[in-house]
């Protein structure tokens, strides 16, 4: 995977392994620390009940940054943020008509992102899944095309191959 021009990340793939290991550390709490530059152990003090849950839904993402005391806000419109979190919908028998939107939840993914200032509209993406290229970031292209379809395949195998932004949160620069 090519990687994005992209903000250096505060842990490496061992530091990761050992937070999901120890705390269930993952995309939630992961995409938060890349995006505010922070390491996994810092994060998991913003946390709140994130390790009696084991899942970040949009509420505790926020709750998380306003402890984590960075300037942030939730656009409306459901796009790629400048610089910040995605929380994305895997789609699949889930997102049928007269399925409860509650049941979607459990099959949502965050990540950070960031619109490149080198490359106009190039769009990198973070992604703990792809903690052991070095840095988590790739180019959005490369995420579509090969961790995605390979994520579906892992982890939401009834999935439909489909997905879309559920929440966009800008975040300031740390």
């Amino acid at each position: 995977m090519t990687n994005a021009p992209h903000p250096p990340t505060r842990f490496t793939a061992a530091d990761a392994k050992r937070a999901h290991e120890e705390w269930g550390c993952n995309c939630g709490p992961a995409a938060l620390a890349a995006i505010c530059g922070l390491t996994l152990d810092e994060v998991r003090l913003l946390m709140g009940d994130f390790e009696a849950k084991g899942y970040t839904n949009p509420t505790l993402m926020a709750e998380s940054l306003l402890r984590a005391r960075v300037s942030w806000y939730r656009r409306q419109v459901r796009q790629w943020p400048t610089y910040g979190l995605a929380r994305i919908q895997w789609t699949g028998p889930w997102t049928k008509p007269g399925v409860p939107p509650r049941v979607a939840y459990r099959h949502t993914h965050w990540v950070g992102a960031m619109r490149s200032l080198q490359r106009t509209g190039a769009i990198g993406v973070f992604d703990i899944n792809m903690i052991a290229n070095g840095t988590g970031w790739a180019a959005l292209e490369d995420w579509q095309s090969v961790l995605v379809p390979w994520l579906l395949g892992e982890c939401e195998p009834k999935a439909d191959g489909g997905w879309f932004i559920t929440h966009t949160i800008e975040v300031e620069r740390p």
